[in-house]
């Protein structure tokens, strides 16, 4: 028999208010380490599970024995599920860094047009969505910045260019990480027996997300074009720039609804490149001024690239992200996409957590005595039963599928670029060692998240937050917003918030899964707008365009950007709680 735990939710002298204050002392350590002493990350989050754990066992009362396993499951899923699929996925990108087909690539975008303002589109936009949907954390920003700079852009314009044109496809970034993170953190509080696992929520989630991501991705390109050439570049430009807003939108909803919302980025991108690539075939755009022609772009010629000519040069340029698609498609087949759960889909129980699987009659979970729980909430410990556990079961399939199949598309891309065995170890050796630190950044937040969710702290910080009745309905995409903002990273915010979105939720609309649904998508898709204005974005900007120590100067440009854009969100947010309610998808 498991030792069970009963979360209580006001434990700070019987106040909802004082626990709730409490409880957010983890996040505030983090975000005061991270925003006021500059302190690394990965530091910040290490004390900040410190502090979580402490106040987990002192004044919530968790056994220090289920804290450890519960913060050991976080770890767990930080490390094999989104790390896994961060590393497999930059690798994929380096690998074709490492022979010079991205240059190559850039060639290719730059042939297509010489005009500045449809190269912030191809290459801000279209290129940095692909970017973002095979590498994130930065990758994009740097990247397609410091194309543009070598096209001839003003790095000033450069930096903010990119950063704008990445809120777009940032929630279904680095292979949909985000989304996967918000199902692990919000799965725990979610009204059980709609979701079998951690990943049918992130699915439903990605659903959610594609229903709101696109409304903002559609007017993008015309802010991008607004950006480099004003009003004039609006009037010249602004078909191919709507056309490009519009096919990625539809991707966006078609991609993350009806295929698989961990490639939705990646689809969304080459669609619209390739739509664009059409229009401009068929579409003479007004000759740009000198100001805004580009300079060209060139690839060393000591690289194996450079020697490659005609059907070669383009496929090798195009071949990772073809390959990615191809595979996680195949992957998607009703046959393969069966036969793959039901043989790798190994299911265990984390120690300390749960005891054991519940028996089901008729497609329905039977309830079943407390003790077959490590931690209960107060409701269910009321009850006497519980329909499932709130932590503990693992699906391996669910865990390292996504991970595993952008590996595979990495190990088949080293194949067509011809690369022997230790070169493409080589790379993913180099891979690793530079995201050492995101890694125990990235496992620290989730064994945050994790011990909150199982002490109680998530719900005594979301029941005090319902407080604030259907006004919450503004707070949901800031809060995602803050936490972005913060740590730089939309998956860590989803990590940190998601729980505590649904938490909210259940306060302030009992018994409403489309709205916790819909409070925790909020989160991802609210917080991509403050993406442009945390300092490793900004840092990285500024690296990239040659503007070192210049980060107070892009920061004063974006930040009209991203509040403007969080206002609008928020009014997006406020229509789907109510008037279109309808919109939110419900398993």
């Amino acid at each position: 028999m498991l030792s069970l735990f009963i979360q209580p939710p006001s434990p700070v002298g019987g106040s909802l208010a004082l626990s709730a204050l409490v409880a957010a002392l983890p996040l505030l350590v983090l975000f005061v380490m991270l925003g006021v002493f500059k302190i690394p990350a990965w530091k910040s989050a290490l004390v900040a599970v410190v502090t979580a754990v402490i106040l987990a066992v002192a004044v919530w009362g968790m056994p220090a024995a289920t804290a450890a396993t519960a913060t050991a499951e976080g770890i767990f899923f930080g490390i094999f599920q989104i790390m896994w699929i961060l590393v497999s996925a930059i690798w994929l990108y380096n690998l074709s860094v490492k022979h010079g087909w991205d240059k190559v690539l850039g060639e290719l975008v730059q042939s297509i047009s010489s005009d500045m303002r449809i190269l912030a589109i191809l290459i801000a936009f279209c290129f940095g969505a692909l970017l973002e949907a095979l590498a994130g954390f930065g990758a994009p920003v740097a990247i397609t910045a410091a194309m543009l700079v070598a096209a001839g852009m003003k790095p000033i314009k450069a930096a903010v260019v990119c950063m704008v044109a990445n809120t777009a496809p940032v929630a279904f970034g680095a292979m949909g990480a985000p989304i996967t993170a918000l199902g692990n953190s919000a799965f725990p509080i979610l009204t059980q027996g709609h979701f079998a696992n951690a990943y049918a929520a992130s699915v439903t989630f990605g659903h959610m997300a594609g229903r709101q991501s696109p409304i903002m991705a559609l007017f993008i390109p015309l802010f991008l074009v607004w950006l480099v050439d004003g009003v004039r570049g609006l009037k010249q430009t602004w078909g191919v720039a709507l056309t490009a807003g519009a096919v990625f939108a539809v991707c966006q909803f078609v991609a993350s609804n009806f295929i698989a919302y961990e490639v939705t980025d990646v689809i969304a991108s080459v669609v619209t490149i390739v739509v664009i690539i059409v229009v401009l075939r068929f579409v003479k755009s007004s000759e740009p001024s000198e100001e805004h022609a580009a300079t060209k772009v060139t690839v060393d010629e000591n690289l194996v690239a450079a020697k490659a000519t005609g059907g070669a040069r383009v496929w090798g340029a195009i071949a990772p992200y073809v390959i990615v698609v191809g595979v996680f498609a195949i992957s998607q087949i009703p046959v393969i996409k069966t036969w793959l759960s039901t043989t790798l889909g190994y299911i265990f129980n984390w120690p300390g957590l749960q005891g054991a699987n519940f028996p089901k009659a008729d497609g329905k979970v039977v309830p079943q005595p407390l003790d077959f729980c490590g931690i209960v909430t107060a409701s269910q410990a009321k009850a006497g039963t519980v329909a499932s556990c709130t932590l503990g079961q693992v699906n391996l399939y669910s865990v390292l599928s996504t991970g595993t199949l952008l590996f595979l598309s990495g190990v088949i891309t080293a194949l067509v670029y011809r690369m022997s065995v230790k070169e493409a170890a080589g790379v993913f050796g180099k891979t690793v060692k530079s995201l050492a630190f995101t890694i125990i950044t990235v496992a620290s937040v989730l064994a945050i998240a994790y011990i909150m969710n199982g002490s109680g702290m998530t719900i005594s910080l979301g029941s005090a937050l319902a407080a604030a009745g259907a006004a919450f309905a503004v707070m949901s995409p800031v809060l995602g917003w803050l936490g972005v903002a913060i740590t730089g990273s939309d998956t860590s915010a989803n990590a940190l918030f998601g729980g505590m979105q649904v938490a909210a939720a259940q306060g302030v609309w009992p018994g409403s899964l489309p709205h916790e649904i819909l409070m925790a998508t909020s989160n991802s898709t609210g917080g991509v707008m403050g993406k442009m204005i945390s300092p490793q974005s900004l840092s990285v900007a500024a690296a990239a365009t040659g503007m070192l120590n210049q980060e107070g100067e892009i920061f004063r440009k974006v930040v009209g950007w991203s509040l403007v854009l969080l206002a609008v969100f928020a009014v997006i947010v406020v229509l789907q709680s109510t008037i279109l309610i309808g919109m939110v998808p419900v398993p």
